[in-house]
């Protein structure tokens, strides 16, 4: 099994920025594509960014220019930095395991952290 812990959310103001992490545990997280996604109340989860093995990132487009993922296959974690946060970004956050490549389709993880809560105020 794999599990993946997620930290850093909080609460904070729109314009100000936040790191996500999420440490994973088992052995093979070298090989796995990792996601963030986030769930806001009344709505779907949503894909926000990916990462390969190879490091190649994936975004979607409303976070695009101000959210940078990225791994470090050393720590087992994943990185989630968010920057020019607005009040739209508020969600849960979850970070995501795939055994393959990327996916913007939750269905198609793996393994789920339990959620960070990140709130950003107008």
């Amino acid at each position: 099994q794999v599990q993946l812990v997620e930290s850093g959310g909080g609460l904070v103001q729109a314009g100000v920025s936040l790191r996500l992490s999420c440490a994973a545990s088992g052995r093979a997280f070298s090989t796995y594509a990792m996601g963030w996604f986030r769930q806001a109340p009344g709505k779907e989860r949503e894909f926000v960014a990916a990462i390969g093995m190879g490091s190649p990132t994936y975004y979607t487009d409303s976070v695009k220019g101000r959210f940078t993922i990225s791994r470090d296959n050393a720590k087992n974690t994943v990185y989630l930095q968010m920057n020019s946060l607005k009040p739209e970004d508020t969600a849960v956050y979850y970070c995501a395991a795939r055994k393959s490549y990327y996916s913007r389709t939750s269905g198609n993880y793996d393994y789920w952290g339990q959620g960070t809560q990140v709130t950003v105020s107008s």
